[in-house]
């Protein structure tokens, strides 16, 4: 056997157990979707163990079920005696939008729901609170418990929700014959690998991806875009975007009315932007190092060769915004000094609390996953989708599933949509290394992460930062983002806007029902923690793009003539985009 870069043992072919080990889990993975059934079954036994030693809580969930039942039967009289408005015995969370209609709250559906959310609470009280369970264990049961709980929803069934039968009525039955074609439709894309129905009017270099500019630098994993000047002048620093490597860059250059790019050259700036290569097999053993050498730093050298003398303003988007974390980390380490400011949307740097997604990242997760990719190159793009999908089921499997099969409503296709369905793979060895390195040992802020022989510290960055964080982001918590203000040595200027991962960062002017809060902590400020911040920082109604680009223009010189455009290797949005 011989290690790899993060120290894990590699199989090689002169191991045969290892190999067959390996061999029996790859196949393992490919029916559970990378989900290990011995990281599952870990958790439930530490669960069970303790509570089947636990009196105290038995008797305590004794009670609550009593209790629960007690409230049930009294609201079910007090409904079966009075046509008035019976008071609730449990009102639904803030953002269960399941039971909200009008429908819901006669008789017997209210019931019916009021049933639902009573045993959906009293599971929680069974799974949490056992002492002596790790908080990963506790998490991972009461995550799987509600998985199964949200499966049998009344909301999903044709017999105990009103809408829908009300619907059928209405349309004689119509709805469900649409829902059955639309479910067919959507088998046979699954099977044949196809986008979703109406992701074909959205096509890069047409209808998104569509602000002019040039391929002027290309790698064996990046392609390098310049976009074409649309002012007299401009600011002389360039901005240099580094999306993560997990999506397709153009969530940031959509379509033309909501491009961040179109806003960042309409505002005056020379904006590059870094394109993905779409990994296959044959890219298995490229890691981190090879992201960060050949990813960042390979833009940044190309942006200096075209704009000389001049510092760049770093963006980082996701975990971008991390691999840029690591790249100015390590510069500043070694003496160079290559960026103006830094800029991070929706990305961490500590990853103690990332999340739902922590559900994932145990040794034995980590393990299962790794004989996946290890057996195929990488993970591909509906084994990662599966994760996120599964963190937000209730909105983006079950209700999709009550619109489209039961409601009959045909899906609509919009632009961030087309985008979240046109994924990319990742490399077995980088995403091993970033899973390992980053959200299991969270090496980044321990100071143990290796770069080129060395550690490197995040405390090294000390140029300005402006980064942003969402309300509704299961991806990068925005508590977990905000911990920057721990690690950083510099000023921090900290955005929290509304909406989630993605719709929170495409957030252009105009667009409606938008805020945002924003507050700078200076370096040598005393810490304020994020709850404090939410609480005393005043919310703003708008887009917080204008905040960030007023932002930009203080760290920026006076307009000057742009420079000129790089060798074009081809017309944007280039060749990488469009691998699948």
């Amino acid at each position: 056997m011989s290690k790899n870069a993060t120290g894990r043992d590699r199989v090689t072919g002169n191991d045969a157990p290892a190999f067959l080990d390996r061999a029996l889990k790859a196949r393992m993975a490919k029916f559970t979707k990378g989900l290990s059934p011995a990281a599952l079954a870990g958790a439930y036994m530490d669960w069970l163990a303790h509570l089947t030693t636990s009196p105290g809580k038995q008797i305590e969930i004794s009670e609550k079920a009593f209790r629960k039942w007690l409230r049930l039967s009294q609201y079910a009289a007090t409904c079966a005696i009075t046509s008035d408005e019976t008071a609730l015995c449990i009102e639904p969370l803030a953002q269960d939008r399941r039971f909200r209609g009008e429908a819901w709250q006669k008789w017997p559906y209210n019931l019916i729901y009021q049933s639902f959310l009573l045993n959906q609470q009293w599971w929680y009280n069974v799974t949490t609170g056992v002492r002596g369970v790790t908080r990963q264990h506790e998490n991972v049961m009461e995550f799987a418990t509600r998985q199964i709980l949200d499966m049998y929803s009344p909301s999903n069934f044709l017999a105990t929700n009103p809408e829908m039968q009300a619907r059928t009525r209405e349309e004689g039955g119509q709805n469900l014959v649409r829902g059955f074609q639309a479910w067919c439709d959507d088998l046979e894309r699954l099977q044949t690998g196809k986008p979703p129905a109406g992701a074909e009017k959205f096509r890069p270099g047409h209808e998104v991806a569509a602000t002019p500019g040039k391929v002027v630098y290309r790698n064996h994993l990046i392609e390098l875009i310049q976009y074409a000047p649309t002012t007299a002048k401009v600011r002389p620093e360039p901005i240099l975007i580094v999306p993560a490597w997990i999506m397709k860059y153009y969530i940031l250059d959509l379509s033309p009315e909501n491009s961040m790019v179109k806003f960042l050259v309409d505002q005056g700036y020379t904006v590059f932007m870094i394109s993905w290569r779409n990994p296959g097999a044959e890219d298995r053993d490229l890691g981190m190092d090879e992201y960060r050498e050949m990813g960042v730093m390979d833009a940044v050298r190309a942006v200096q060769g075209i704009v000389p003398k001049q510092k760049i303003h770093g963006v980082g988007y996701c975990l971008g915004g991390t691999l840029l974390s690591i790249a100015a980390a390590a510069a500043s380490r070694d003496g160079a000094d290559p960026f103006a400011s830094l800029s991070y949307f929706a990305s961490q740097i500590d990853f103690t609390e990332p999340g739902e997604l922590q559900l994932f990242i145990n040794e034995s997760q980590l393990t299962f996953l790794e004989d996946m990719m290890w057996d195929q190159g990488y993970l591909d793009t509906t084994q990662m989708s599966g994760a996120f999908q599964m963190i937000g089921s209730a909105d983006l499997i079950w209700s999709r599933i009550q619109r489209s099969y039961l409601m009959g409503d045909e899906p609509a296709m919009f632009d961030l949509l087309a985008w979240n369905a046109d994924g990319t793979r990742m490399p077995f060895r980088m995403h091993s290394e970033y899973l390992r390195s980053l959200y299991l040992n969270n090496e980044l802020t321990e100071g143990s992460f290796i770069v080129e022989g060395r550690p490197i510290s995040v405390t090294d960055i000390r140029v300005p930062v402006f980064s942003v964080g969402t309300v509704k982001d299961h991806v990068a918590p925005w508590p977990s983002v905000y911990k920057m203000h721990l690690y950083l040595d510099t000023d921090l200027t900290f955005v929290l806007t509304s909406g989630g991962h993605n719709a929170g960062i495409v957030s252009e002017p105009g667009h409606k029902n938008r805020s945002y809060q924003i507050a700078t902590t200076r370096h040598d400020d005393r810490y304020v923690d994020p709850e404090s911040w939410a609480a005393q920082t005043p919310k703003k109604d708008g887009s917080w793009w204008l905040e960030w680009v007023s932002w930009l223009g203080e760290r920026s010189g006076k307009p000057v003539v742009p420079p000129t455009m790089g060798n074009a290797l081809a017309v944007a949005p280039g060749t990488y985009v469009h691998q699948k």
